[in-house]
């Protein structure tokens, strides 16, 4: 199990509703890391098909994950003070 999913699940069995700050896997290096995981997969996808509607999904995906993955990161930053500052929104090192 993930450090993720255990934390989680620790959180779930003491009843602990509040909002944390998730760490581990590329959480250490993004806010976003499962919208990141989504675009790769689909990125991947389209890339092995080389097809429109591979192209499409991506593009679709891609049009709704970033904005909202902005939105979720500048979330993140006003509600925890000690939020990482070196933490990306979606893609790692990069962006």
């Amino acid at each position: 199990a993930s450090t993720f999913n255990v934390t989680y699940e620790t959180q779930e069995k003491n009843n602990d509703t509040a909002y944390k700050i998730p760490y581990g896997g590329l959480f250490d290096y993004v806010t976003n890391a499962t919208y990141f995981g989504e675009l790769m997969a689909w990125l991947g996808w389209a890339l092995w098909t080389r097809s429109p509607g591979g192209v499409f999904v991506f593009a679709v995906s891609f049009a709704n994950l970033f904005p909202r993955a902005f939105k979720q990161h500048e979330w993140y930053q006003k509600k925890f003070e000690n939020y990482p500052k070196n933490r990306k929104v979606i893609v790692p090192f990069l962006l």
